[in-house]
């Protein structure tokens, strides 16, 4: 059976075997009526009209021209030349608008990348602003950390119930295998329960150092996912999943651990005399910024009454009767 698609052409050139068997009588005849067909091939009437419409669709059989009742075979070539031109024209075409729609299609190829590569950049660095989302983010990370944690806590001593948060979650991965290193800013030796903490992560393999130096709040899980504060939100955070963006964090943790000092939970003499020398050092060159004492406070993760008492004892030394006299006198000492 011959079906044509919706141009009207033949889909297919296979004859069945009643068209077939069709040719065949017409090709013996030359002329004949169709209701010869069916009696001289044994076809049943209806089988015989589909035959004949079948070689009629491939332009095999035609009418005679003096007589229109009666049809005759059509040479094979003769029925090509009539029946293939329209439909090499429409072949030709369809593959005129093909190549039409790939260009147009291919146009949007940047547009579709450039999107693409937004995407993925706003897929790296994701907002949360609410606490208990940044600690769910933290523990999942923590789950499937395989490798090592790099972490960088600024402020001080950190809150008990943080810390007990923290110790269960550190202790998971130390006991996995998991490589840890934290930096804390000088301050947190003086805080009973981050030294408990320390203590204890440290037994388990943990390395843990102190760093004069202004400190930005960070974790880094594997190469994979890394965690960092926002400036005057405590409760939101920024999660970073995109790759570069993690290797300069890494890059920044490496170069503040080198900056920074053992936490030894028992040091001696020497070592808090130099590390109190460093952490009056680090309030002197802030005083001598014009920071205020709760600017410098924050800075440095002490209280504002420490520090404050740690001002008044640099004032008294340099001889200084206020703050603005203080910023002054520092100045020139450092320009000396």
């Amino acid at each position: 059976m011959t079906i044509t698609d919706k141009a009207g052409f033949p889909a297919t050139l296979r004859l069945t075997d009643d068209a077939l068997q069709a040719y065949a009588y017409a090709v013996d005849r030359i002329r004949f009526y169709p209701e010869e067909l069916a009696e001289a091939t044994g076809l049943d009437a209806e089988a015989a009209d589909r035959a004949i419409g079948e070689l009629q669709a491939l332009r095999l059989l035609a009418r005679v021209l003096d007589s229109p009742r009666e049809l005759t075979p059509v040479p094979p070539e003769s029925a090509a030349s009539q029946l293939l031109p329209p439909m090499e024209e429409e072949l030709r075409r369809r593959e005129l608008a093909v190549d039409a729609i790939r260009c147009q299609l291919r146009a949007l190829v940047p547009q579709y990348e450039g999107g693409a590569a937004h995407r993925r950049r706003a897929e790296g660095v994701e907002l949360i602003t609410d606490l208990t989302s940044v600690r769910g983010v933290i523990q999942d990370a923590a789950r499937r950390c395989v490798s090592e944690v790099l972490t960088i806590q600024p402020g001080g001593g950190r809150r008990t119930e943080v810390l007990e948060e923290a110790m269960a979650r550190d202790e998971e991965m130390l006991e996995r295998g998991v490589s840890m290193r934290t930096v804390y800013q000088h301050t947190a030796r003086y805080s009973r329960p981050t030294l408990t903490y320390v203590d204890r992560v440290t037994q388990l393999g943990a390395k843990v150092r102190t760093s004069e130096d202004r400190l930005r709040r960070m974790l880094v899980f594997d190469r994979i996912v890394a965690v960092i504060e926002v400036q005057d939100d405590s409760e939101a955070a920024l999660v970073i999943r995109e790759a570069n963006i993690i290797e300069f964090m890494r890059a920044v943790f490496d170069q503040t651990w080198l900056r920074s000092v053992p936490f030894a939970c028992a040091i001696s003499r020497e070592q808090a005399k130099a590390i109190s020398d460093q952490l009056r050092q680090a309030i002197t060159s802030l005083l001598a910024e014009g920071l205020n004492d709760k600017a410098i406070a924050r800075r440095l993760g002490m209280s504002e009454r420490t520090c404050q008492r740690h001002i008044s004892e640099i004032m008294a030394h340099i001889g200084a009767k206020s703050r603005f006299q203080a910023g002054y006198l520092l100045r020139e000492l450092e320009q000396a």
